[in-house]
């Protein structure tokens, strides 16, 4: 079977997805787009034969149209996600799932009502093969308990409309995820506190951030967003158990050495070529899901509400000048794995 897929946004990721979908993974085609943009969404639509359709209600519901792939402007999310369940279609949203958690409650009551699962949220940690070893090293417990987690998230410059919410809402919110998903536990609270302002940040932003989590079983997090770093992209990981511990691999890199320069690696400077892999993987199980009639395997509405309680918790500490704020989340139903 050949996934005929329908794209609601087609700004930079939107794009970027498209490619992957008719270069990079088989078995999926691309065959309507929409884009507020309609001069985007025609110029888009020509490199891949696709129909231009008017609006998002209307590609959801086209008989050409066998998924959704949501990657519009954030606030718009909700709305697609929930056509999409309401046409009884798969939907794969990129992040935020909503940018309420009131919203992301709607998708998940919409989705227990349909029966079986739809949605994918878009965070490609989890099909990262680096995050994908250290998971399997936890499962196998060798480790014993997880004690605590080291993270840090650099980016080399962040443009003038970064503000510092987004240091939580955009950048910790892929940590956020993979933790809860690493650990198979839930995050309680978070505490975000600012040390020394760097001098390269914009005035209004607040950076670095350090972000700290706790745990149902009291599992500690701490999170360094440092979206000014200068140096690269640097995605750090590090989980401290009873009897050992297991770190994220940095991306295979060859070593140089000279006399001017001694023994260097390159350092990423982008998130596109960073986690280029997992976006492929994410793609690949997420399409052959489609293809089967199988419930996605990725990240769920559920876990995009998660994300979105807890990233509010940290803008609130963050405008609280540090005061830890518990992430007030619903218990979580059955139908996603939780308690019956």
């Amino acid at each position: 079977m050949t996934v005929r897929v329908g794209v609601i946004g087609t700004g930079m990721i939107g794009q970027d997805h498209i490619r992957r979908l008719t270069e990079v993974v088989t078995g999926a085609t691309v065959t309507a787009v929409t884009d507020l943009d309609a001069a985007r969404a025609a110029e888009v639509a020509a490199t891949v034969g696709a129909a231009v359709l008017p609006d998002g209600a209307e590609l959801v519901n086209s008989p050409d149209v066998d998924a959704v792939l949501v990657t519009s402007w954030g606030p718009t999310h909700a709305e697609h996600v929930l056509n999409a369940i309401a046409a009884g279609k798969p939907v794969f949203c990129e992040k935020p799932l909503a940018t309420t958690a009131e919203d992301c409650l709607r998708i998940v009551e919409a989705e227990r009502a349909h029966g079986s699962r739809l949605v994918q949220v878009g965070f490609m940690r989890r099909f990262d093969p680096g995050y994908r070893q250290m998971k399997e090293v936890l499962a196998a417990g060798t480790l014993g308990a997880p004690l605590m987690v080291h993270c840090a998230h650099r980016n080399p410059t962040v443009p003038d409309a970064y503000h510092s919410a987004m240091a939580a809402q955009d950048t910790a919110v892929h940590e956020i995820d993979v933790l809860r998903w690493l650990l198979d536990d839930e995050i309680v609270s978070a505490q975000v506190v600012t040390p020394r302002a760097t001098s390269k940040r914009f005035a209004h932003l607040k950076d670095p951030q350090i972000m700290i989590f706790e745990t149902v079983s009291g599992v500690r997090i701490d999170l360094e967003v440092f979206v000014n770093c200068q140096y690269g992209y640097d995605i750090q990981c590090e989980v401290v158990g009873e009897d050992g511990l297991v770190r994220l691999p940095d991306p295979a890199a060859v070593g140089v050495r000279t006399a001017a320069a001694g023994h260097a690696t390159v350092v990423m400077q982008d998130w596109k070529v960073r986690f280029a892999e997992a976006f492929d993987t994410e793609f690949r199980e997420w399409i052959a899901s489609v293809a089967t009639g199988a419930e996605p395997t990725g990240p769920s509405a559920w876990d995009g509400y998660a994300a979105t309680v807890i990233t509010d918790a940290a803008v609130r500490s963050l405008e609280s000048d540090g005061t830890v704020v518990s992430a007030d989340m619903k218990p979580r139903p059955a139908f996603y794995g939780g308690a019956a």
